[in-house]
Parts: C-alpha cells; sequence; structure tokens
C-alpha cells in the first residue's frame, strides 16, 4: 500500500518542519566542480543526486529540495541548455519524488533568474513571468508537493516569479530573501520592509535564507517575528566559507547549527534547514534538537507588532528643483556646454572655460561621467568645483557603470546634500569600449532603472522603501538616440524612462535632419522637452570618426563631402564645421526646448561662434 502525505498545510499547523540542507555544496563535495552546470547532473549523473536525497531524507530531513535552484533559461543558457529547462526541472523533481517515496515532502527548488526587471532592469515583467512559468510548470509535471522560491534579492523579482506559479498551480509556496550581516536586504531595505514585501507575495510561508550563517539569521528572525501572522523559515548558510588549498570550506560545525536549530524554534521559526554550507550531518542534528523540543514548540503564539505607516512626501515641484528646470517648466530656451573633465587633478582650464561660458550667458556646463570609459577626475568633482567657484549650473552624467545599487543611493545623496541638482541617467560605456579593457562593470541597473532610483528620492525614500527624511529635488534628464538603428526599441526605453519619472531628454549629436524630425514627431506624446545635441565637426577625420565609431550618430553622406573639401586645411575645417552646426541649429531651433553644445578640445570659442547670431 503506497503512504499518503498529510497534506502540507495541515501538517505544518501541527509543529515545525526540517528542510534538508545544501544541495550544491554536497555536489561539490563529492568531486563536481563549480564551473559545471549542477542542474545538467539530473540527466547525466541521477545516481548522484539520489545518493545526496537519500543522506538528507537519512538524516531526518521532513523536505528535500529539488536539484533546479539554477534551473530557468536565462542561467541554463550559457551551458547551451536553455532548451532543456523543461527536462532538467521535470527529471530533478522525479528523482527528488523517487527518493521521498511519499514519505518525506519534495520543494521545487526555484532561485532567481540573472536579468532585472522592471523598474531596475530592461525585462518586462510579463518577460520574467514566462522564464519562471516554464520551469514551474516542469516541476509541478514532476510531482512537487510545494515551492521553494529561495535566496531572492529585489522583492519585484519574487513577486513577478509567484506570479507565473500562481497561473498554473495551488501548490504551497514558500518565499524567501537573503540578507546582509545588519538583517536588512542587499538591497538595503530594513526587516520590516522585508516583511511587508514577501507578504505582497501570496505566498504561504516568507522566510530568509543564505549568505549569512546561524547567528545573524536569529537576530533577524527575532527582529521581524511579531511584524506577520504567516508562517516563516529560516535557512542559514554554515557560516562564511573560507577558501583553503582551492575550495570553499565552511566552518560552522553541526553541533553549532543544532544548537542554534533551538533558537531559531524558539524564536517562533515554523520552518528551518540549512543553505550553503549545510551538509547531512548539520540536519542531523537539526533533527535530534526538533525532537528534543517537539512537546513544547506547539504553545509559541505570534503577537503581531502595530508599526507606523510612512507619512506621504510630496516632492518638490519642477520649477523649483534648479535654475535649469525653472527655465524648462516655462518654456525658456536653455544653452547647455558640454565640457570633459581634466585627465589630472587640476581643473584650472575647465573652470576658466566655465567662466567664459557663464559670462557668455549658458545655463550650465554638462559634464560626461568618464567618457568613451577613460579615466579622468570624477565628474562630480568637476561640477562641485565650478558651483562652487562660479556660482554657475551644472548638469552631472551618472552612470551605471560603476555602481551597484547602494552606491549609487550613497553617491546621490551625497552630491545632492553638497548642491549638484541636476542629474543626466545615463546607463554608461562597457569599460572595453575605452582605454582599460581589462576593467570590470557593475551595471546593477541600467538608465531606467536609475531613473527611477532617482525618482524614489525626489519622493523621500531608497530604492528599498526606507524613508530618508527630506527628498531629493533631483531635476531629472535622460538620454537619447535619435538615430538608433531599433528606434522602436529606443521609443520603448523612453516610454520606460517617462513612466520612471524622466522630465526632460538630451539627444545625441543631431546631424542628420530628416532622422531628427522623425525623432521628434515621435517623441511629442511623451511631453517632455527636447534638448538637442549639437556637435561641430573640426575636420574630415572628426566627421568620420562621429559617423563610424560613436553609437548613434549619422553624419549623412553630404556633410561627409563637405567637410573632405577642406582636408589638410584645418582652421577652413573648422569653419565649414561651424557652419554646418549653425544651419543646424537655424533649422531645428523653434522646434526644440534647448541645445547642448559640445565643445570639441575644449575649445568655446566654438560655441561663442556657433550662438552668436542665433535668436531664441
Amino acid at each position: 500500500m503506497i503512504a499518503k502525505l498529510k497534506d502540507f498545510r495541515e501538517r505544518l499547523i501541527d509543529g515545525p518542519l526540517l528542510f534538508d540542507g545544501g544541495i550544491g555544496t554536497e555536489i561539490y563535495n563529492k568531486g563536481i566542480f563549480i564551473n559545471k552546470c549542477y542542474e545538467e547532473l539530473n540527466l547525466t549523473n541521477e545516481n548522484l543526486i539520489k545518493q545526496v536525497h537519500q543522506e538528507y531524507k537519512n538524516a531526518g530531513a521532513d523536505i528535500l529540495s529539488t536539484n533546479t535552484f539554477a534551473g530557468n533559461s536565462l542561467k541554463l543558457k550559457p551551458h547551451n541548455l536553455s532548451d532543456k529547462v523543461y527536462e532538467i526541472n521535470k527529471r530533478g523533481a522525479e528523482l527528488a519524488k523517487e527518493i521521498a517515496n511519499n514519505e518525506v515532502y519534495v520543494a521545487g527548488s526555484i532561485g532567481p533568474i540573472p536579468d532585472k526587471i522592471e523598474p531596475l532592469g530592461p525585462l518586462s515583467v510579463q518577460e520574467a513571468e514566462e522564464i519562471y512559468l516554464e520551469q514551474i510548470q516542469a516541476l509541478v509535471d514532476g510531482g512537487v508537493d510545494l515551492l521553494l522560491f529561495e535566496t531572492f534579492i529585489y522583492p519585484d523579482n519574487l513577486i513577478a516569479a509567484i506570479n507565473g506559479a500562481r497561473k498554473i498551480t495551488k501548490l504551497p509556496i514558500i518565499a524567501q530573501m537573503t540578507i546582509d550581516e545588519d538583517g536588512s536586504t542587499l538591497t538595503g531595505a530594513s526587516s520590516k520592509v522585508m516583511i511587508d514585501d514577501l507578504e505582497k507575495t501570496g505566498a504561504d510561508i516568507i522566510g530568509a535564507n543564505c549568505t549569512v550563517g546561524p547567528q545573524t539569521m536569529l537576530a533577524w528572525l527575532e527582529s521581524v517575528r511579531n511584524f506577520t501572522p504567516l508562517p516563516i523559515s529560516v535557512m542559514p548558510n554554515a557560516g562564511k566559507p573560507k577558501n583553503i588549498d582551492g575550495r570553499n570550506i565552511y566552518l560552522t560545525s553541526p553541533d553549532y547549527l543544532g544548537e542554534y536549530a533551538k533558537h531559531f524554534l524558539q524564536a517562533g521559526a515554523n520552518i528551518i534547514g540549512g543553505c550553503c554550507g549545510t551538509s547531512p550531518d548539520h540536519i542531523a542534528k537539526m533533527r535530534a534538537t526538533i525532537t528534543a523540543l517537539q512537546p513544547e514548540l506547539k504553545k509559541f503564539k505570534v503577537k503581531i507588532t502595530e508599526t507606523k505607516k510612512l507619512d506621504h512626501i510630496d516632492p518638490i515641484p519642477i520649477n523649483k528643483k534648479s535654475k535649469l528646470s525653472y527655465k524648462l517648466a516655462n518654456y525658456q530656451f536653455v544653452k547647455l556646454v558640454e565640457l570633459l573633465s581634466p585627465r589630472g587633478i587640476s581643473a584650472h582650464k575647465e573652470l576658466s572655460k566655465s567662466k567664459e561660458m557663464r559670462d557668455f550667458g549658458i545655463d550650465a556646463i554638462n559634464i560626461p561621467d568618464g567618457p568613451r570609459a577613460s579615466a579622468r577626475m570624477s565628474a562630480a568633482a568637476l561640477a562641485l568645483q565650478i558651483q562652487s567657484q562660479l556660482n554657475m549650473e551644472t548638469v552631472l552624467h551618472f552612470v551605471c557603470r560603476d555602481r551597484n545599487v547602494i552606491g549609487m543611493q550613497s553617491d546621490l545623496m551625497g552630491y545632492y546634500a553638497l548642491g549638484l541638482k541636476n542629474i543626466l541617467a545615463i546607463t554608461g560605456d562597457p569599460p572595453k569600449l575605452g582605454n582599460y579593457p581589462d576593467a570590470t562593470a557593475v551595471f546593477d541597473v541600467d538608465a531606467i532603472g536609475l531613473v527611477n532610483i532617482l525618482n524614489r528620492l525626489n519622493h523621500g525614500m531608497d530604492i528599498a522603501g526606507n524613508p530618508i527624511g527630506e527628498p531629493t529635488g533631483f531635476s531629472v534628464g535622460v538620454g537619447v538616440n535619435p538615430g538608433a538603428l531599433d528606434i522602436n526599441k529606443e521609443l520603448d526605453r523612453l516610454h520606460w524612462k517617462v513612466d520612471a519619472g524622466a522630465e526632460y531628454m538630451v539627444s545625441q549629436p543631431v546631424f542628420n535632419l530628416k532622422v531628427f524630425e522623425n525623432f521628434l514627431e515621435q517623441t511629442q506624446k511623451f511631453n517632455i522637452p527636447l534638448v538637442a545635441g549639437l556637435w561641430p565637426l573640426i575636420s574630415i577625420r572628426n566627421a568620420e570618426f562621429m559617423n563610424n565609431e560613436v553609437p548613434g550618430v549619422d553624419v549623412p553622406q553630404s556633410i561627409l563631402r563637405r567637410m573632405r573639401k577642406f582636408e589638410g586645411d584645418k582652421e577652413a575645417g573648422v569653419k565649414e564645421g561651424i557652419d554646418i552646426a549653425k544651419e543646424t541649429l537655424e533649422k531645428i531651433g523653434k522646434e526644440i526646448a534647448g541645445i547642448q553644445i559640445s565643445a570639441p578640445f575644449g575649445r568655446v570659442e566654438i560655441v561663442k561662434n556657433i550662438l552668436n547670431d542665433f535668436r531664441y
């Protein structure tokens, strides 16, 4: 006669349940190195996977988790296995069920996809749901008893995953995020905000796993237990790993974790288990703890603590954020000049040129951040010197390449406190396009995510939902590319930027008037000011560089022919480039909210020459 397990939700009421430990760690300990795809072992080494499950069952685990944590198409793609998502996950579920033999439960393990979803990344919610749904369907078809969503960082990602699950199954769901050493999420959200986010997922059980050891996990549990009536799960690592002779070794002993299992249960955990570094020996010690404490555990009751709701904060109106923002909001033509930061520590030349531009009537100096991925004085350092010494506004390019989301927020709040109020949100060039091919990039978010961060700060919150007190008042601009190869994708991204809070846009340099006019027509629906970029060409080589090596810039053949006439005559080439810029400005000037003129090689006299006869 085949045994039948009690309904999981009913069983949870009876008392605490014990998960297994680290699947990946055990596979690693059995000689499979980390450059392999562990999920593929469900197909290529079934006996090894069943052995891991059997050892955890023998140790006393109530729940076995499938070897499918990274079984989504995006994670499998680098291994050329994205076409085997269903096969890998279904077989992973079947292997665990075979060992479980209806004597213990099987949880389908689902980890986060690597790509960020809107509002922090380019992947739409619908696309993310479909990716998760592919994996979840296979696990359900493989017969799992519940779904375990684990080691998530971003709540929006977790919500998309669970929404996908709810479309096809009513199985119990555990939703777990990971925490830092201080008990906050890896994005900096407080424990209370984390619990609120987890509750929003609609999961049956919520909790934390991975990253930290038992002590930090206990402190987190004690801080949140009275925030929610939902069952809570905790699955810590076996401490922090140490690299010994090329192998990552976790030093937390089974006895130590067994002792902390007692603390977890007494603090109100409903499900306990282990993550990275925990072995069947650790789980056996935790089982012994549960058995010893079982009679008194049912007495634990949760007393929900009411917490104060955040006060609503009205953002600073656009026309009061900065002088530039005021002019744009009141339809006054703005004039920006782009200057590069110096390659050294002295900004004497740049300050002199900025003063000349201020006296000429330029509204703000626009400062790129690490243009073409080169190393220069930070754009913020130059911006602060210009504003403090010249009383002239700047527009600071802020790129996503060099900072994670926590560093971004810290820098932005610091910049605002120092008086920098105009930000141009840019994704940024990869370092390999610049002078440092071995440098690495971060790209936690792209420009769309950065605008969302700025908008949150402007509403008095960080990206994790924590209050920051007085809100920032950033004037938020974004870059646009009228000559993008895929103009529909460019317009979609602009739509997302505007939805996220973009207040004006600055275009790539305009040379092709037909392309620009088409872009103008298609962007009217967004109803935000457009500042057009203008680059005065100085030679045919400069024109060819712009046309061939600057993404999104299209220099028509007619302009190339004009510049080629003056090849070898430097000053005549500069004059022709100025004439072309003047003609371009005259043709588009009445249709735009302002102009941003680049000063080639810092030659600000070219800017004066272009603007002298222009009436705006």
